[in-house]
């Protein structure tokens, strides 16, 4: 007798209706109207018409020559750079730290919160605690200085661009090293336990088993922080706009994200530049994460898949000439 086989598949796709008609109104809506604006005149606020260019491309050419845009793109990248490269050390080792089975570390738990909690704090708290700690005439950075007898008047550190630059790449250091932390302990935690065995019994040391099976295994852990955190560095917004006023001196906190927001919603309200700005920073972003994903793989990995596939073609040849496999 056939029994009546229940289909629960129906009941998948009516429950993913809402994020997918909330994903089409809300996200792809949006991408391909901002990719169209790209290509047209639209500007003004309260316009609701507008009309595709004689040259489709002459909003992106006005922005890559444009000087502002330039310097935002070299402060973005400088930024997250200067910001990226302390907090994957000091993320490593806190995970390396957090995960060595034999220091039995007391309170990882108060720890770990302690660590991650400046990443929940909301951006505009973080810019208006860093905008009193360096205040100018007053703040508590400035009395420090005083006191120590470093300097007899109080300092405008945040009219010093390179100052500038550095505290919001500190920042977003102390931010997001936490986040990163967490991140990598559970990429440590999944490896297999068997391959830390080994290597003790082959005599390697915490250090060898840290450099020769943790950061192997971590692959894959690895590019997807670089990746995050590349696309999350390279849309920076929150922290330069809000914790100095105008971008600082000379532009110096300009970035990328609140050039396009200012093209936007400031002066003229260029929507279609701005628009083009977007889908510059989208395709750099792809191309670099395009870039590290391939330099960070595994060669080996790599080699032994293109094996495999060379072994499937020859396979599939000889069944198709009729031969034996």
């Amino acid at each position: 007798m056939k029994r009546n086989k229940l289909s629960y598949a129906k009941y998948g796709y009516i429950f993913s209706i809402p994020f997918v008609a909330a994903f089409l109104i809300f996200t792809l809506y949006p991408i391909i109207y901002t990719i169209i604006l790209g290509f047209t005149d639209f500007k003004g606020l309260g316009t609701t018409t507008f009309h595709f260019l004689d040259n489709p491309f002459r909003n992106f050419q006005i922005i890559l020559a444009n000087p502002s845009f330039q310097k935002a793109l070299w402060n973005t990248v400088f930024i997250w750079v200067v910001n990226f490269i302390p907090q994957i050390f000091l993320a490593i080792l806190l995970s390396a730290w957090f995960t060595n089975g034999q220091r039995k570390i007391k309170g990882q738990g108060i720890f770990k919160v302690i660590f991650y909690m400046p990443n929940i704090i909301t951006a505009a708290t973080v810019a208006i605690l860093f905008g009193a700690l360096f205040g100018y005439p007053m703040g508590p950075v400035n009395d420090l200085f005083t006191t120590l007898g470093w300097s007899e008047k109080p300092i405008y550190f945040l009219q010093n661009k390179w100052v500038a630059r550095g505290v919001i790449a500190f920042i977003q250091f102390w931010m997001w090293y936490g986040y990163t932390m967490i991140i990598l302990i559970s990429g440590i935690l999944g490896i297999n336990p068997e391959l830390f065995e080994a290597a003790q019994i082959d005599g390697a040391t915490n250090f060898q088993k840290f450099i020769y099976v943790t950061i192997p295994n971590l692959r894959t852990i690895l590019i997807y922080t670089l990746i995050t955190s590349m696309i999350g560095g390279l849309q920076m917004f929150d922290i330069p706009k809000l914790f100095v006023q105008n971008s600082g001196p000379d532009s110096a906190t300009l970035t990328t994200s609140v050039f396009i927001y200012n093209q936007a919603f400031s002066g003229s309200y260029l929507y279609n530049r701005a628009s083009a700005a977007s889908m510059i920073m989208f395709l750099i972003i792809s191309v670099l994460s395009g870039i590290v994903f391939v330099l960070m793989q595994d060669k080996y990995d790599v080699k032994e898949r293109r094996q495999i596939k060379k072994i499937q073609r020859e396979m599939k040849q000889k069944s198709r000439n009729g031969g034996n496999i």
